[in-house]
């Protein structure tokens, strides 16, 4: 009896799952890029980037959800419905203070036919160079300087 239901259960998890993939008009979203290189970045610089995605389906494309791999990537998705054609983009803001290489990955689940997109970040945090001078001080030393 156990096997029946197990296997009755398999069933209708892959009637589900074929029935979500064979309509026509479902949404379909489209990434420009998978991956955002950051390249070397200056330790405290500005960690945001944005991935650009449009909506290649024939119904309104909804993120339910999108989700760093941990605390330091902060996605924030559209709240509203991208309609067919349409473009949208998902925010993602990298904590720049920890100092070192870095692979984040963010996870988008949406109404989509193409399913979880998983998208990457990456890139290289340098200490910030204490050595430089503020304007302040270089504004001092030219008065110095002058006098």
């Amino acid at each position: 009896m156990k096997r029946f239901f197990l296997t009755l259960s398999f069933v209708a998890a892959g009637l589900f799952a074929s029935a979500q993939e064979s309509n026509p008009n479902a949404p379909e979203i489209t990434f420009e890029n998978d991956v955002i290189d950051y390249g070397t970045i200056e330790q405290g610089a500005n960690g945001e980037r944005i991935f650009t995605f449009k909506n290649t389906g024939k119904e309104p494309l909804i993120i339910t959800s999108a989700k760093g791999s941990c605390g330091c990537t902060v996605p924030t998705p559209p709240k509203e419905p991208i309609a067919p054609g349409e473009t949208g983009e998902i925010k993602v803001k990298y904590d720049t203070k920890r100092i070192g290489p870095f692979t984040k990955s963010v996870t988008v689940n949406s109404n989509a036919s193409n399913g979880t997109q998983r998208l990457q970040i990456k890139g290289t945090v340098k200490q910030k160079d204490v050595a430089k001078t503020s304007p302040e001080q270089e504004e001092k030393t030219s008065l110095l300087q002058a006098k």
